[in-house]
């Protein structure tokens, strides 16, 4: 995962000034919170965070066929 130094905000900052932490995410995509000046937390958008849950249907067919060829035997079983 590629960091965006300049999108990197202290938990402190983060709990005193949420406000300029959404802007910083409206105007990079994203903020990282740090803890102990580590990577703890990512904030991104809502309309982001749908959008990588979701699995295009080309990938979930091929991970489903993927799965059935790999289980043949217990398909065919559960099948009689």
């Amino acid at each position: 995962m590629n960091v965006n130094t300049n999108a990197m905000v202290s938990m402190t900052e983060a709990n005193q000034n949420f406000s300029r932490v959404a802007r910083l995410v409206d105007e990079q995509g994203a903020a990282i919170i740090l803890k102990n000046n580590r990577p703890k937390y990512i904030l991104i958008d809502f309309e982001q965070a749908d959008a990588a849950t979701t699995a295009p249907d080309e990938d979930v067919m091929a991970v489903s066929r993927r799965f059935m060829q790999e289980n043949k035997e217990a398909y065919e079983v559960l099948a009689k």
